[in-house]
């Protein structure tokens, strides 16, 4: 492939999902073996997620709303001076 054409963001969009499918069609074999190999009264069952380095479990973060007003509204920046 000739990069000439493309961006350095679109070159690297392009490696980035090139890594995570490869990496989905590696771990969906190394879950395969592991399974394959494991004592099934003794191991769990391990998925593809478990080996894949790009898969993270996303969960919700909890945070109060003084987090974001801190953010958002700086103190002393008031909107009646023009």
């Amino acid at each position: 492939m000739n990069p000439d054409g493309f961006t350095l963001r679109e070159l690297v969009r392009m490696a980035e999902g090139r890594g995570k499918l490869e990496w989905g069609q590696t771990s969906s074999l190394m879950a395969l073996v592991a399974n394959v190999l494991r004592d099934p009264k003794k191991g769990k069952i391990s998925k593809p997620a478990d080996f894949n380095p790009y898969f993270q479990d996303r969960k919700p973060v909890k945070a109060p709303l003084s987090i974001l007003r801190d953010v958002f509204c700086k103190p002393g920046k008031g909107g009646d001076s023009v």
